[in-house]
This record gives C-alpha cells, structure tokens and sequence, in this order.
C-alpha cells in the first residue's frame, strides 16, 4: 500500500502507512526533540484508563526523522463538531470528561509544568522586565499539583473510533502539575477557534469540579505568555490582550 498524506506543516508531514502512521520530520528538525517526543509518549501509552496510540520506532530515512507508530481508524472531535454543531454540548462534556480522566493520572518522571512555564516566561522578549516579574510571581504562588497534564489538550488532537473510544494524540507538551493550567491553555485554544465552544467547555468543566470559574482565570495571563513563545502570528493579539496581570485577580 502507498503512503496516504494525512496532513502536512512547514516542520512535519503525516502519512498513513497500512496499519501505521509515519510522522516524517523536515530535514533541519531537531533531532533531539524527534526523540523528546517520542520519549514522552512512551512514558504514559500504557496508562490505565486512557487510550493513546503506541509508538513502534523512530528511525532516519533519507535524511528525514521519522516516529512510527500504531495507526487509529475515526475522526477528530474537530471534525465531529463542524459535521455535527447540534451535538456541540454532547461533544464538549465527552472532551471534559476525557479531560478530566487524564487529569486523575500521574505521571512522576515528565517535567514539571512550573519548570517549563517558567523557562518559556523567561525567554520571552516581547514583554519587559516588570511584566516577566509579576507573571514568575503568580506561576511560584500558584498551588503545587502533580497531575498528568497533556499540554495541548484540543479536539483535533482528540480522536473518535467509530464505537466512540476516545484516543488523546501528540503528546509531545505533557508535563505534571496543576490541571486548571491545562485547563486555561484549552480555554485559550478554544477561543481563538470556536468562542462558544470555549465557553460551553469553561462552563461544563467548572460544573463538574465545583471549581471557582475565577481560578482558573488566574492562570491565563501565564499561559497566554508560554504560548506567545510558540510565535503564532495568528494568537498574537488575543495572547497579549490575556498578560495583565490585574485583570485577572
């Protein structure tokens, strides 16, 4: 069988190969962050209660990178939302409750989320001193979790098989540590794609934890800064409108 193109970015292209999928790196990828993710995905794939796809190999072709692993028959949730937006309710308690299964998870030997935010927020140079000074301020007063965190935690990274099994993909961002951390980064990430999404999803997870809706508000200023890291011109603006500190108190 020739390989089926999937999906395809500037660093990466996807390519069902059978019962497999090919994750082909560019060239100039980094090599040790080829195998960072791989090392990250092997770590948690047997964790009870969550279904991830196995990783199989990492090997170079042609001078590419490439991580094999076990193909997944379904759809995106991102897929099932546009296909079907009357079950958006119905979709989005499936994904919190995915969420929150993740959440009740350890995972000891990943990175830290405070010590990986806190790196990004000192790389930053778009922001000045005094800003970098309250944001490390707030992330070190935060309260101290250890739970399994995924890191881009978003319906195209979730996948539906036919009878309904939800497998959570491309873990390459997962750390331990506070979940209403994560629970701001999909927050963010929902807004700036489907806004009523967002909100249905901030709703549905505060019901459900009794979590004060204003808490989690506390960690966007944070997360908005780690993610201006990733310098995605299209999340500029809205990230940089969420970094004062005092709007969110």
């Amino acid at each position: 069988m020739a390989r089926e193109l999937l999906s395809e970015s500037a660093a990466k292209k996807i390519y069902r190969d059978g019962n497999t999928v090919l994750k082909v790196f560019a060239k100039d990828f980094p090599k040790d962050e080829v195998f960072h993710e791989a090392f990250i995905t092997t770590r948690i794939e047997n964790t009870d209660g969550l279904h991830i796809p196995k990783i199989y190999s990492v090997h170079e072709e042609n001078g590419q990178w490439m991580i094999e692993k076990e193909y997944i028959e379904g759809k995106t949730l991102k897929q099932l939302m546009k296909e079907h937006p009357e079950k958006l309710d119905e979709y989005i308690g499936k994904m919190v409750d995915l969420q929150l299964t993740v959440f009740s998870k350890k995972a000891p030997l990943l990175e830290k989320l405070k010590d990986k935010v806190t790196y990004q927020i000192n790389g930053l140079n778009s922001i000045d001193s005094a800003t970098r000074y309250e944001l490390l301020t707030r992330l070190e007063s935060m309260p101290k979790h250890f739970k399994l965190l995924h890191g881009d935690f978003r319906p195209d990274n979730i996948l539906v098989k036919e009878d309904g099994t939800m497998y959570l993909i491309d873990w390459v961002h997962a750390t331990q540590g506070n979940a209403s951390a994560d629970v701001a980064r999909t927050y963010t990430t929902l807004m700036l794609e489907n806004e009523e999404a967002a909100k249905k999803y901030y709703e549905d997870f505060c019901g459900k934890t009794k979590t004060d809706k204003s808490y989690v508000f506390k960690w966007l200023p944070i997360i908005a800064a780690a993610n201006l890291t990733k310098q995605r011109p299209e999340e500029k603006e809205l990230l940089e409108s969420w970094l004062n500190i005092s709007d969110h108190m």
